[in-house]
């Protein structure tokens, strides 16, 4: 007998929160972090490229999730400014760590910028090692080298290593697609390669399909706030059911490579058996993303399976809500969401256009 499919009640009040984040312009009402924004932009971040957008699409992309997440003020902060000093990952340098601090403490504050100095300024790549590797001590603490030769190291206390997993989950989920899977593979012990011998893997954007690993050791990030000096300092995001479970290295794989062979259509196409039978099989591998379960609702749709379609849209409208952003970058998070409400409302009427060009007729009934 086939297991059902592993999905999740959709969340009144989490599905609120994700609603007023879908407006553009969420961060200008911010009254937190709306005071920040100019001086951010004047540095010219929405010019700079990064990953699947610009530096600001990731900066804003960051703080919605923390924002999603309930984080307090200096870890949204943190999220917004996160890579301001520049950092081992990226090349960015928005305000100069020598002569600009000060002037960054008097607008965000003594706290907030002391984290956005540490997360710039400490080794990222050795944080991530040591946190998946469970070496943190008893007390909470991390200590990892600075960035540079000669820098030293640096002892991050309980509070700046919970700041640091919330903030690097958010990260990572944000950014991380295959064109990352295949540059810095290996992550973190990134396998270093010629480019002249490997040139198809720096293809940017390359296919845009999900990652196939980040997933996973997002969740093993998020096993780190379980540490006894570090359980009760953060808001605990809702992701993998409260940070309480994780998904395996080969389940991420298996999930990608099924939910990829149904977007680019490698299944038969006369009928839908094939596919929604590799989608349910994706779902069950990675229960802990939005996008299979979407796109599995649609079908369910076309089928007449309205009932079915409305209990996997649910589900993928709380992960989609639970993350703040997008697994499967080809669109932003705001129209997944805004594609997956139209499934929801379908499939509760109980009707689903049976001509394709009435597809570009749907729209949210009016509120």
């Amino acid at each position: 007998m086939t297991a059902p499919l592993p999905l999740h009640s959709l969340d009144a009040s989490l599905f609120e929160r994700a609603r007023s984040l879908l407006d553009e312009d969420w961060l200008g009402k911010d009254v937190e972090l709306a005071p920040v924004l100019p001086m951010v932009l004047a540095r010219g971040v929405g010019q700079d490229w990064h990953k699947a957008g610009t530096f600001r699409h990731h900066l804003v992309g960051v703080a919605r999730t923390l924002a999603q997440w309930q984080q307090p003020r200096e870890v949204r902060l943190l999220g917004l400014l996160h890579s301001v000093y520049g950092n081992a990952f990226v090349d960015l340098v928005k305000f100069d760590a020598g002569t600009e601090r000060g002037r960054l403490r008097e607008r965000v504050g003594d706290t907030a910028e002391h984290l956005v100095y540490l997360f710039c300024t400490a080794s990222r790549t050795q944080f991530t090692e040591r946190v998946l590797a469970g070496a943190i001590a008893e007390d909470g603490s991390v200590t990892v080298d600075r960035i540079g030769t000669g820098q030293g190291t640096v002892r991050l206390s309980a509070y700046e290593v919970a700041a640091f997993v919330v903030v690097t989950m958010a990260d990572f989920m944000e950014q991380w697609f295959s064109w990352q899977d295949e540059i810095f593979s290996g992550f973190p012990q990134v396998a270093h390669r010629p480019q002249a011998v490997h040139w198809m893997a720096s293809l940017w954007p390359g296919p845009m399909r999900p990652s196939a690993r980040m997933v996973h050791q997002v969740s093993r990030l998020s096993q780190a706030l379980q540490h006894p000096a570090l359980r009760d300092l953060l808001p605990r995001p809702p992701v993998f059911a409260g940070c309480t479970q994780t998904l395996a290295a080969a389940d991420e794989a298996a999930a990608t490579s099924l939910y990829w062979s149904v977007i680019q259509q490698d299944q038969p196409l006369v009928q839908s058996d094939t596919a929604i039978a590799v989608l349910e099989q994706a779902v069950r591998h990675n229960p802990w993303v939005g996008e299979p379960q979407m796109v599995l609702a649609q079908l369910y749709l076309s089928v007449g399976r309205s009932n079915d379609a409305r209990v996997v849209a649910e589900s993928a409208l709380q992960l989609f809500s639970q993350w703040g952003n997008a697994w499967d970058k080809r669109v932003q998070w705001e129209a997944w969401v805004a594609w997956t409400r139209i499934l929801l409302q379908s499939a509760s009427n109980g009707n689903w256009p049976e001509r394709l060009d009435k597809l570009n007729n749907l729209a949210l009934a009016a509120r």
